[in-house]
């Protein structure tokens, strides 16, 4: 039994399929920068002397 094609998808349904496809790989993506930008900042902050200049 081969599945029926009903026609192309509507937009609204077609954004929302890319959505839950992909969305969630880009959130982890962008968790997963935001993380690395705050331990590098940290341990930049932790390297530095409190004497230090800069």
């Amino acid at each position: 039994m081969t599945p029926w094609h009903v026609g192309s998808d509507h937009p609204a349904e077609l954004a929302l399929t890319l959505i839950l496809a992909f969305g969630p790989f880009l959130l982890l993506g962008a968790v997963i920068v935001v993380q690395r930008r705050r331990d590098a900042a940290e341990e930049a902050e932790a390297d530095r002397q409190p004497g230090d200049p800069g």
